[in-house]
């Protein structure tokens, strides 16, 4: 078994196991709908076996970035049916992650409205906002009725999702955004059915996850979490519990898939308590995505050693959009171009050459 490996995931059958992870592109210029010039990227990246797109916001308020796409409006719902016809057009699967930033945003975003949160703790640094680079702000923390109800705005987003046309939905709850924000003791510190003990810092996952396949079904239902990230500011006093309970926990659920995000570089540079891939392996026991800096050899070893069963590729999916062909015959790799990362045109996007 490799990553050319057939494999089930959910109710479909996939062609391999080079996924593609979800990235943040900023290509959706106008009102946040998704546009041709996304079509063709999602597109020239089909022969993935499954394809993650990037984050895609649940409501205006889970907005944090410039010209990123949402799944709450008639006309994002019609943008997205463009590039779910031109992916399954190329026979490729597509699940859309639904998104949503709660303190990792601005003010400026929401009409002079504070950015939301578990607790009033502000990250360190600053954003990008359409006037450039700001300071963040101490968020305000959720009321528990409002917490009810962005539970229903995921549900909604996973319905929209389906109504566009997509295979599934992943629960972003990863890399510092709101889920990950109740579910680290350095960023909830609240003292209701929400915070304090795992299993009330988990609560707010676990009611999008019930909602989320209540909607549209477990099997079309994934969840990203990163464990030892530090990326937004993010902390944990023992994430190797922590974690390994949720983990456990989402079995219960019988979901598509769990993807996790291992710890990177940058991570361990800014002090990460790392959480071992085979502490989350041994609590999760459905279909596990990796993901995280791997390479060829990285993927193939991870598989075989029955750590994960499908690795994710950003970068290397980003700068080569026929990678499995790439890595089955063995071809050299384009190099990204991180100065195109978030810029708003076809250059760096899709015009990277295929074989």
């Amino acid at each position: 078994m490799n990553i050319f490996s057939t494999i089930k995931l959910g109710n479909y059958n996939l062609k391999n196991r080079i996924f593609m992870a979800p990235m943040t592109r900023c290509r959706s210029v106008k009102n946040n709908v998704p546009n041709d010039l996304m079509a063709k990227y999602y597109a020239q990246r089909a022969s993935a076996g499954l394809i993650i797109t990037e984050g895609t916001q649940i409501s205006t308020q889970g907005i944090g970035y410039p010209a990123t796409p949402g799944i709450h409006t008639d006309a994002q719902i019609e943008g997205w049916k463009k590039i779910t016809k031109a992916v399954h057009e190329k026979e490729g699967k597509i699940f859309l992650q639904l998104w949503h930033v709660g303190r990792v945003s601005h003010s400026s975003y929401h009409g002079g409205k504070l950015p939301v949160a578990p607790s009033a703790i502000k990250p360190s640094g600053q954003i990008y906002t359409y006037e450039g680079m700001k300071d963040f702000e101490t968020p305000r923390a959720l009321k528990i009725e409002e917490i009810k109800e962005i539970v229903k705005e995921y549900a909604q987003g996973a319905k929209n999702a389906i109504e566009a046309g997509f295979d599934g939905v992943e629960i972003h709850s990863a890399n510092g955004y709101l889920p990950d924000q109740f579910l680290r003791d350095g960023t909830n510190i609240r003292s209701d059915e929400y915070g304090g003990t795992i299993e009330n810092r988990a609560r707010f996952l676990f009611e999008i996850v019930e909602a989320v396949t209540a909607a549209v079904g477990a099997a079309k239902t994934g969840v990203r979490i990163s464990p030892s990230g530090t990326f937004n500011s993010m902390t944990d006093s023992n994430p190797q519990k922590h974690f390994a309970y949720v983990c456990q926990k989402l079995n219960e659920f019988n979901l598509a898939y769990l993807h996790v995000v291992d710890a990177l570089e940058g991570d361990i540079r800014h002090g990460a308590n790392v959480v071992e891939l085979a502490v989350l392996r041994d609590a999760y026991k459905g279909l596990l995505i990796v993901n995280g800096g791997y390479d060829k050899a990285k993927a193939n070893k991870v598989i075989e050693d029955h750590l994960a069963n499908a690795v994710s590729f950003a970068a290397l999916f980003l700068a080569n959009p026929d990678l499995p062909e790439r890595f089955k015959t063995n071809a050299p790799l384009n190099e990204a171009d991180p100065d195109t990362f978030y810029t708003q045109d076809a250059k760096g996007y899709t015009d990277y050459p295929s074989l």
